[in-house]
């Protein structure tokens, strides 16, 4: 077992896992199928690889939110629009929510070598990497350089002792706590998320529930960075 970190910061930002026509969601932290998402373009999987998908899949997960962000709506029209049942739509007005100015710690702990290999892939992604739609490019390198953490097996625990990735000598700027979201068991947590993933292949997308709870983390508690990492954090 070991545990990978991954830094999701952005302008913009877009976790939808509810979405049906013309309301677009984000939920307000990372979903599981965004992130594994994520880790296949890293790793150049193409969306008929269901054995390294189903494998992603099966990573423990948990997110730590450094800055909530707000949310934002954009109004869409789109012209010229097939619709399900044959014809073409003039227009289809659509809402798309997205969170802005946003910044998440994920932890993903599995089989120590799948979590090396996707390390290794995220120093050098095979495709380009997006937070949740491929228009939300990340303002900071997904990949941590001390992010993988082999002497670790538990994503709490790795999200409690990683340093707050918004560094700021401004003591107002600091949150006095910071919310953890963490997979529990299937039926054990106290919230339930429909993106779990089970098929990417388009026109046969598939995604079952996802268990997660909250737990909460006062800011004193996390270590500060080292001298020569500082350098990673956001200032």
């Amino acid at each position: 077992m070991a545990v990978l970190l991954l830094r999701l910061s952005g302008p913009m930002q877009s976790w939808g896992t509810q979405s049906r026509f013309s309301n677009r969601d984000t939920e307000l932290e990372p979903s599981k199928s965004g992130v594994i998402g994520l880790l296949c373009a890293a790793m150049g999987i193409k969306r008929n690889d269901t054995v390294t998908i189903e494998k992603l899949a099966k990573l423990k997960m948990g997110v730590r939110i450094d800055k909530e962000g707000s949310m934002k709506k954009d109004f869409h029209t789109a012209l010229q629009v097939a619709k399900a049942g044959g014809g073409i739509k003039d227009c289809e007005p659509s809402d798309r929510y997205y969170l802005a100015d946003a910044c998440f710690l994920v932890a993903l702990a599995g089989d120590a070598d799948l979590i090396k290999s996707v390390n290794k892939a995220l120093q050098k992604p095979v495709w380009q990497l997006f937070l949740g739609k491929k228009s939300f490019v990340p303002s900071q390198p997904v990949y941590l350089p001390n992010g993988y953490l082999p002497q670790f097996d538990s994503v709490e625990d790795a999200l409690r002792n990683y340093p707050y990735l918004c560094q700021s000598t401004d003591e107002k700027k600091r949150p006095q706590s910071l919310r953890l979201e963490i997979d529990t068991g299937y039926g054990e947590g106290e919230k339930v998320r429909h993106d779990q993933p089970e098929c990417f292949v388009q026109g046969h997308r598939k995604f079952v529930l996802r268990y997660v709870t909250s737990k909460y983390i006062d800011y004193p508690e996390l270590p500060q960075p080292k001298e020569d990492e500082k350098c990673i954090f956001l200032v």
